[in-house]
C-alpha cells in the first residue's frame, strides 16, 4: 500500500494549496460584493493539523515498521477517494460562496443545492473522513486516533463560529435550519432524492 499512500498524500499536498487559491479568489469577490469576515482564532491551527497529518501518515509506519492488511489499507484508500469526491461536490456546489476562512456571505444567497440538499456541512464531513482514513491506509493508527481527537476539537470550535453568523440570518434558517449537521435523516434524503427526480 506503500504506492497507493504516497499518491493520496501528493494528491492532497498538490490540491491544498490550489484550493487555498481559490479560496483567496472567492474571498475577495465575496468582501467585494458586501459579504463580511469573520475573524478566527484557530484557523492557523487547522492548517498545521493538516500538514502534521500528512507529516504523520508518511513517518509513522516508516518509524514503527507498520503496515495495514492489504484489504484494510484499500478500504480506508476508497473512503479517503470517496470524501474526496464529496468534498469537491461540496465545492461545486457552493461555488463563489466556498472558503477556507469563515465569511458572512449570507445576503448573497443561500446554497441548498448538491450535498446541502442533505446536511449542513458535508464539506467538513468529507475532510474528517479524509484525516481520518489516510494514515490507516498504512497503518498509521497513532496518526489517525490523535489527528481525529484533535480534528473534532478543531472542526467544533470552527462550526460553532460558522453557525453562530449563519444561523443569525433568518434565510438561511428558513432553507437549511431544519437539516441535520452532518448525518442525512433517511427518510428526509429520500424524499429529497425522489423530490429532485421530479423536478
Amino acid at each position: 500500500m506503500l504506492t497507493v499512500s504516497l499518491g493520496l498524500v501528493a494528491l492532497l499536498a498538490v490540491t491544498r494549496p490550489v484550493e487555498l487559491w481559490i479560496s483567496r479568489q472567492h474571498r475577495r469577490e465575496l468582501l467585494a460584493h458586501g459579504a463580511r469576515a469573520i475573524p478566527e482564532r484557530g484557523f492557523f491551527a487547522m492548517v498545521v493539523l493538516h500538514v502534521a497529518v500528512l507529516a504523520g501518515t508518511l513517518v509513522e509506519p516508516w518509524l514503527l515498521k507498520r503496515e495495514s492488511p492489504v484489504w484494510f489499507g484499500a478500504a480506508a484508500a476508497a473512503v479517503v477517494l470517496a470524501a474526496n469526491a464529496l468534498r469537491i461536490a461540496s465545492i461545486r456546489s457552493l461555488g463563489r460562496h466556498w472558503n477556507v476562512r469563515v465569511v458572512d456571505a449570507t445576503a448573497l444567497g443561500i446554497v441548498a443545492s448538491g450535498p446541502y440538499r442533505f446536511v449542513r456541512h458535508p464539506n467538513y464531513v468529507a475532510v474528517f473522513l479524509e484525516l481520518l482514513c489516510l494514515p490507516l491506509v498504512r497503518g498509521a493508527w497513532l496518526t489517525a486516533a490523535l489527528g481525529s481527537a484533535l480534528h473534532v476539537a478543531v472542526l467544533w470550535r470552527r462550526i460553532r463560529l460558522e453557525e453562530s453568523v449563519l444561523l443569525a440570518d433568518p434565510g438561511y434558517r428558513a432553507v437549511m435550519g431544519d437539516k441535520p449537521r452532518f448525518i442525512p435523516r433517511f427518510a428526509n434524503a429520500t424524499a429529497r432524492l425522489a423530490g429532485a427526480g421530479k423536478a
